[in-house]
């Protein structure tokens, strides 16, 4: 018999009890799939499915297609920022206050005090004058519509000076050259990719000038006969000149950083030392909230960005306004270890092995504790490595790996071991690591 006219038709399974509650649509689509899919199996040679398992097949896809796609996953990567993960984890307190904002109703333009509107920037804003010391500060959706709401409103149609070994190209292909040309800037390249001085900058300002812009390397490193001009020297030339000064940091940070990686990283507190007239930066990478983009200035030029009607498209909403908020007077307390980033980027060697020792009692695959290295990742601090301490499991290493992804595990394999690196794996990840790990002995047995 044709094992082809074994299998049910499409008809026959709709009528199945178990089928007609749920949706008519999502209930098609998974009948006609798994009829697909037992028709490619019997013509590679497979025996054809028995209508239960082909039903059970069924309701299996039509519970995966109800379930949301997008969930958490423990980092076992040792990579703090990792890209791919969604970058900066956020403080569950702080993420509590914040919904709390989000679930129900909110001050978000309206002011208590006098009952007017009011101004929705005017929450995170506050908090970020108040810790950084700068006139004014603007939130928008991230540091790449940052850098250009900042050229659309002050070099549209003019001429933006910038050096050409920073014309760099961070994530997503997004590349400094097209941002400026899409935002209307004319852009006027300096230097050569290795050297940039000062005098190059002061014979490429002309009538059309109306910008000199610095942007930070924080996705790779220039070294050897090199050199480039810092932001201060750029910010009296455009003094002297009347012209805007803007640097695009890029990726921020407060506290002096360990392991050496502030050396040649300029800080947010130096930088405000001598404030550049604009500065941009993401509000995840290492300032350690949630992804946004914050612009520092002085007032009428933030007043300026204010009144571009581009802004709108750049808004942000209430819940990353209520998270940034949060973050700011976390770090206006002095609560560190509020910054999920910054506490796993400051743990010390001993207290990451402490950790994997307790982790390795309740694994049921053996596993050695091993001191390693990793990088903080989210495009900084390229090739500076940070001590790590990692549990190296026993087995074939492509197999593990494979098992825990499968498992919202992500680990990594270095120097043909899968690892668990402890940078990025704290205490309240370990029931879902051992949960995969017995998973996989059940599968061996």
């Amino acid at each position: 018999m044709n094992p082809y006219h074994t299998l049910p038709s499409v008809d026959s399974l709709l009528q199945d009890e178990r089928l007609r509650p749920l949706p008519p649509s999502l209930v098609r689509e998974a009948v006609r799939g798994e009829l697909d899919a037992a028709r490619e199996a019997i013509a590679a040679g497979a025996r054809p499915p028995a209508r239960e398992l082909l039903l059970e097949r069924i309701l299996g896809r039509i519970a995966s297609a109800q379930r949301p796609s997008l969930h958490r996953v423990v980092n076992a990567t040792g990579v703090i920022l990792h890209t791919n993960l969604g970058r900066a984890p956020i403080d569950r307190e702080i993420f509590d206050g914040a919904k709390a904002v989000a679930t129900g109703y909110c001050n978000l333009e309206y002011d208590l005090a006098t009952g007017k509107r009011g101004d929705r920037y005017a929450h995170a804003a506050a908090a970020l004058r108040e810790l950084l010391g700068c006139e004014d500060t603007l939130i928008v959706n991230n540091n790449a519509a940052a850098v250009f709401l900042i050229l659309n409103t002050f070099a549209r149609g003019k001429e933006a000076i910038v050096s050409r070994g920073e014309l760099v190209e961070i994530g997503g292909n997004f590349r400094i050259p097209e941002v400026m040309a899409s935002s209307g800037a004319k852009m006027v390249e300096v230097g050569t990719t290795n050297k940039t001085r000062l005098t190059d900058y002061e014979a490429a300002i002309g009538e059309e000038t109306a910008m000199v812009m610095k942007v930070h390397k924080s996705n790779y490193t220039i070294e050897g006969f090199s050199a480039e001009v810092g932001m201060e020297e750029i910010t009296g030339l455009a003094r002297e000149r009347g012209l805007v000064d803007y640097y695009d940091l890029g990726s921020a940070y407060l506290p002096d950083l360990p392991w050496g990686l502030g050396k040649g990283e300029p800080s947010l507190s130096r930088i405000l030392r001598d404030p550049p007239s604009l500065l941009s930066f993401s509000g995840d990478k290492l300032f350690g909230g949630v992804q946004a983009g914050i612009i520092l200035g002085r007032k009428p030029l933030i007043d300026r960005l204010k009144r571009n009607q581009l802004l709108r498209m750049f808004r942000v909403d209430k819940f990353t306004l209520a998270l940034l908020e949060r973050t700011v007077l976390a770090y206006r307390r002095g609560e560190i270890d509020k910054i999920p980033a910054l506490r796993k980027l400051f743990a010390t060697p001993e207290r990451l092995r402490e950790r994997a020792e307790t982790l390795r009692k309740r694994l049921p695959i053996p596993a050695e504790i091993v001191a390693s290295e990793t990088y903080v990742g989210g495009g900084t601090m390229p090739n500076r490595k940070i001590p790590t301490v990692v549990l190296a499991l026993e087995g074939d290493a492509r197999t593990l790996e494979e098992a825990f992804r499968r498992s919202g595990v992500i680990g990594r394999i270095e120097k043909e071991r899968f690892v668990l690196d402890l940078r990025t794996v704290e205490e309240g990840d370990f029931g879902q690591v051992v949960e995969a790990a017995k998973n996989i002995v059940r599968s061996e047995e």
